[in-house]
C-alpha cells in the first residue's frame, strides 16, 4: 500500500530558519562564553602579572632601603647624601646575579630610566616618631622616596606594577631614653627605684633586688630580661624579680640595636682628642666633642721649665655651620708656665694644684679644676671670649671641652673637675656640657638655680630652676660639698670609717659616661650596676642624693678602670669598702622631651624608619602617601 506524501514547502523553510537561528543564537552564547572566559583568563592573567610585577617592585624599595638604612646607621646622613648623589642607590636594582628570577622582570624608576629605582629628598620632618616608638622624636630629620616601576617580561601582557616608600632618617637624642646602654644593663641588686621614662639596651637587661623596681614606660632590649644570681649571691639559678612594669608591653626582647652614627663598640672617640692628622669635618671629626665645643681647654706636661703645666685654651666659632673645630679663625691662649699668680690673672676659673685620692682607683687624682661660677662671670666679660662669640651675636659657648694630658706615674689619675656649679652659664638658656676624655668629678649641687631667680631644684625632682646640662666623661663621681682632699688620702688605708658627706646633693644634667663592665658573676666582677653608674667616695648614711637625669652609657672606662666593690654593710663585706649609700632619688627630665631642651653636644641615635607606604600610579614619583 502506498502512503501519501505530504510537502509544505513554507513551512519546510521556516523551521530550516528557526533551526539556523537556534544554531546562530548558541554560537553566538558560545562565542560570548568563550570571550567571557577568555577575558576572565586574561584579567586573571593581568593580576597574576601584576600582583607579581607589584612584588618585584616592593623588593627593589626594600633593596634600596636596606642599603640606606646600613649607611645610616654606620656612617650617618653624609653617607647616604653621597650614596644619593653617586648614583649607588638607583643602580641598586634585584639582580640576575642574586637570583635568575630577576630575569623575569624590567625594573624603571617611573621616569623612563630602565634598569634604575627612583631615590630622592622628598621632605624634612621633626615631630613625635610612628607608634611603633612610643615616647620618641626627632628634631629635624630627611625623608626620602623610593619609587619603582615593574614591568613582567616573562608573557605577553604588559602590566605595571608599582611600589613607594618614604624612608624617615631619624636622628633622635639619646635624652630620649631614661636610660640607654650600650651593652649589659644591670639593675641588680638596686634599691627602690623608679623609672619613668623608655629604656633601652643594645644587650640583655638584668634585674632583681630585694627592695623594688618599677617601670613605667617602655623596656627595650636586643637581648634578654632575666634576674640571674650576680654580684657574688648565692643561692639558686635566678634572684627575686620583685619587678613592676606598668606599660603595656611591659618590655620587649630581641628588637634592632639602636646605633650613633659610627661603630657603637668604639663609641669613646666621641670625647677623645682627635689625631692631628684627622680633619674637623671629617666623619670622625663632626662626631667628636673636641670639635662641637666653642672652648677647648688642655692642660699638658711643663715645657718651661718651671715645674708648671702648660695650658692652651681655644676658642672657636661654628662658621657655615661647620663645627667650630673647624674655625679657620681661632682664638688661642697659650701658657708655658701656668703658675697659680699667672691663672688666677688670666684664667681665674681655673686650678691645677688640687690632689686627692680616689679610694676606688686607689690612685692619687691630679686634679684639672674648673670653677663653673667664675668661668661663667669670665666669660661674660673677657674680651678673647667676646671678640669670638659675642652674646651681641647670640654666640655663646655651650660645649667646654676640657683634658687633662699631663704625665701620670702608674699611683696617678689626671682628673677634671668641676665646682661652683649650681648655677651654670646663662647662655639665653640654650644650655651648658662639659665634655673630657678624663674621669669627671662633680663637687656639690649641679645645676640647680638660674640667673635672675630665688627659685631653686636642689633636693627635690623639680627641674624648673635649670638650663639643659650634660656631663660626658670617661667616668663620673658625685662628691658632696662637704668632700675635702686632705681626708680621703688616709681614710680606708688606715682602717678609719670614711668621712661624712654631710649635705645632701642634686645633679640637675644628664650622664653620658663609661663603666667598668661586669666581667663575672662575682662580688669581685660586678659593674655595680646602673645604680653606681655615678660613683660615690663619701659616707652618704642618712643622706640624699637627687639625681634628674638621663644614663646612657655608650662606652668602657678607658681610665678609671677600678672594678667596682661593694660598700660597707653588704654581705659578704668587700676589703677596704669605699663609700656607703645615700638615699638615691633617679628621675627622668621630662624637660629632655622637648627638642629646644635637648642638652648641646648629645649624640643622636640613628633610626632608619619606613615612614609611609603607597602603591602610585604608573610613571609618578609625587604620590602622598600616608604616613605609618
Amino acid at each position: 500500500m502506498q502512503l501519501p506524501t505530504h510537502f509544505t514547502p513554507g513551512r519546510a523553510g521556516i523551521a530550516l530558519i528557526m533551526v539556523l537561528m537556534l544554531v546562530g543564537v548558541s554560537i553566538v552564547i558560545l562565542a560570548s562564553v568563550m570571550y567571557r572566559t577568555q577575558g576572565v583568563s586574561t584579567l586573571n592573567q593581568r593580576n597574576a602579572s601584576y600582583a607579581v610585577s607589584l612584588n618585584a617592585a616592593e623588593a627593589a624599595v626594600e633593596k634600596v632601603y636596606a642599603r640606606m638604612a646600613y649607611d645610616f646607621q654606620s656612617y650617618g646622613v653624609a653617607a647616604v647624601n653621597y650614596n644619593l648623589s653617586s648614583g649607588l642607590y638607583k643602580n641598586n636594582i634585584p639582580t640576575v646575579g642574586e637570583n635568575p628570577f630577576w630575569s623575569n622582570f624590567q625594573f624603571s624608576d617611573a621616569q623612563g630610566n630602565l634598569g634604575q629605582t627612583y631615590v630622592g629628598y622628598a621632605y624634612s620632618y621633626a615631630g613625635p616618631l610612628p607608634s611603633a616608638y612610643p615616647g620618641l622624636f626627632t628634631i629635624s630629620a630627611p625623608v626620602y622616596r623610593i619609587v619603582s616601576n615593574v614591568v613582567s617580561t616573562n608573557g605577553g601582557i604588559t602590566v605595571v606594577g608599582t611600589a613607594q616608600e618614604d624612608v624617615l632618617l631619624a636622628a633622635v637624642p639619646l635624652v630620649t631614653w631614661a636610660i640607654f646602654y650600650n651593652g649589659l644593663l644591670e639593675f641588680t641588686q638596686c634599691a627602690t627605684m623608679s623609672v619613668n621614662g623608655p629604656v633601652m639596651a643594645n644587650g640583655s637587661i638584668y634585674v632583681g633586688t630585694s627592695a623594688s623596681l618599677l617601670f613605667n614606660s617602655g623596656v627595650n632590649t636586643t637581648g634578654t630580661l632575666t634576674a640571674p644570681k650576680v654580684d657574688g649571691l648565692g643561692g639558686g639559678q635566678f634572684s627575686p624579680w620583685n619587678t613592676t612594669f606598668n606599660a603595656v608591653p611591659s618590655y620587649t626582647t630581641n628588637v634592632a640595636a639602636v646605633s650613633v652614627s659610627l661603630n657603637m663598640t668604639n663609641s669613646h672617640f666621641m670625647i677623645d682628642i682627635p689625631p692631628d692628622s684627622e680633619a674637623p669635618n671629617s666623619t670622625n671629626g663632626i662626631q667628636r666633642l673636641y670639635n662641637k665645643a666653642q672652648m677647648v681647654l688642655v692642660v699638658t706636661n711643663d715645657l718651661s721649665g718651671s715645674g708648671n703645666p702648660t695650658v692652651r685654651l681655644t676658642i672657636q666659632a661654628s662658621v657655615n655651620g661647620a663645627v667650630p673645630g673647624d674655625d679657620p679663625g681661632k682664638t688661642v691662649l697659650y701658657y708655658t708656665n701656668a703658675s697659680p699668680a699667672l691663672l688666677s690673672s688670666n684664667l681665674p676659673f681655673l686650678s691645677l694644684t688640687n690632689t686627692f685620692t680616689d679610694q676606688r682607683e686607689r690612685k692619687t687624682a691630679l686634679v684639672s679644676q674648673v670653677d663653673v661660677g667664675r668661668l661663667a662671670t669670665w666669660a661674660s666679660t673677657n674680651a678673647n671670649v667676646q671678640g669670638k662669640l659675642p652674646a651681641s651675636s647670640g654666640l655663646y659657648p655651650t660645649i667646654l671641652y676640657v683634658a687633662d694630658r699631663r704625665n701620670v706615674t702608674t699611683a696617678q689619675l689626671p682628673v677634671v673637675r668641676v665646682s661652683n656649679a649650681a648655677q651654670l652659664p646663662a647662655n639665653n638658656n640654650y644650655g651648658f656640657t662639659i665634655a673630657t676624655q678624663n674621669p669627671l668629678y662633680t663637687w656639690g649641687n649641679y645645676n640647680t638655680q638660674i640667673a635672675g631667680s630665688a627659685g631653686s631644684s636642689a633636693g627635690s625632682t623639680n627641674t624648673a630652676y635649670t638650663v639643659p646640662a650634660a656631663l660626658l666623661a670617661d667616668s663620673l663621681t658625685v662628691l658632696s660639698a662637704n668632700f675635702t682632699d686632705s681626708e680621703t688620702a688616709t681614710t680606708y688605708n688606715n682602717g678609719n670609717s670614711i668621712f661624712d658627706a654631710m649635705d645632701n646633693t642634686t645633679i640637675n644634667a644628664a650622664i653620658l659616661v663609661g663603666t667598668v663592665a661586669s666581667t663575672g658573676t662575682s662580688d669581685s666582677t660586678f659593674s655595680g650596676g646602673v645604680h653606681n653608674l655615678p660613683r660615690l667616695l663619701e659616707d652618704w648614711t642618712s643622706k640624699n642624693l637627687w639625681l634628674n637625669t638621663s644614663i646612657l652609657r655608650l662606652w668602657d672606662s678607658n681610665m678609671a678602670t677600678n672594678q667596682f666593690r661593694n660598700p660597707q654593710g653588704f654581705s659578704p663585706a668587700p676589703v677596704n669598702p669605699y663609700y656607703n649609700p645615700p638615699t638615691r632619688h633617679y628621675a627622668y627630665d621630662l624637660n629632655f622631651l622637648n627638642p629646644a631642651k635637648v642638652p648641646p653636644g648629645i649624640p643622636t641615635a640613628l633610626v632608619p624608619i619606613r615612614f609611609a607606604w603607597f602603591v602610585p600610579p604608573p610613571n609618578s614619583v609625587a604620590s602622598t602617601p600616608q604616613h605609618n
